[in-house]
């Protein structure tokens, strides 16, 4: 078991946002978490990833209050509830956000450079850089480029660039579809299934259903902080209330 999470708890405040949830992804699987707005996905990727403290913080994005976290989390047979974000990441357990955030500012090699960061070998970057080329040869295209003026689709392969030069064991996207055009997208699950043949593992949130079911090993659905329901995308689509009442289908 590559990523185990037991009994975890996220509030802020007084709102419980994950609610002694439990979960699971194996290496080589592709496993997916889907649910409403507000279920509590992006929380619990922020909180496997480190990117929410393991004691009490202020929660990024708001306008203050406590955040307390309670629960378990290993990664490859080791604890890290307490680990800081960054130390994950060298330990292989990378995150690519929402809504793109490239270092806008920068060009599209000085992006995928900060990925590589955290690794100082140059040779071994620069099979990583070409490995993400060959994946995404617009990039390669686009190299000098300011990230901030990519499209995007564009975009989105840039953070999924940026976070493979971080060289993850597991890769956590999340909702890489949100505001791009459907052929964009079909090209964005492309590269994601492309990821998973390269032996990556992936965890990824995403609100397109339908192309999520077909893609992943498994899948979690989540409803108030709460797994509601797991399996195989097939078993769940013949639930018809989970059908219609959590996946919105």
């Amino acid at each position: 078991m590559l990523l185990e999470v037991a009994n975890l708890t996220v509030s802020y405040d007084k709102a419980m946002l994950i609610n002694d949830l439990s979960m699971s992804v194996d290496e080589g699987e592709l496993v997916s978490l889907v649910g409403p707005n507000g279920a509590g996905k992006t929380t619990l990727l922020r909180a496997v990833t480190g990117l929410v403290a393991w004691e009490k913080m202020t929660l990024r994005g708001t306008a203050g209050g406590d955040v307390t976290l309670k629960g378990r989390i290993s990664f490859d047979g080791k604890a890290i509830e307490k680990t800081p974000a960054h130390e994950i990441v060298r330990m292989g357990l990378v995150h690519c956000p929402e809504r793109r955030r490239p270092f806008r500012e920068m060009s599209v090699i000085e992006n995928l450079m900060a990925g590589a960061y955290l690794h100082p070998d140059k040779t071994q970057t620069q099979v990583d850089l070409e490995m993400v080329y060959k994946l995404f040869p617009v990039l390669e295209k686009r190299t000098r480029q300011v990230s901030g003026t990519l499209s995007g689709g564009e975009q989105q392969m840039l953070a999924v660039g940026r976070a493979l030069m971080s060289r993850p064991k597991l890769l956590c996207i999340d909702e890489p579809s949100t505001g791009l055009a459907p052929l964009m997208r079909k090209e964005v699950f492309n590269k994601i299934e492309q990821i998973r043949d390269m032996g990556i593992t992936i965890l990824l949130v995403e609100q397109e259903v339908g192309t999520v079911f077909k893609m992943a090993t498994r899948n979690y659905v989540l409803s108030s902080g709460k797994i509601i329901a797991q399996g195989k995308g097939e078993d769940l689509l013949e639930d018809e209330v989970i059908r219609k009442t959590y996946l919105g289908l």
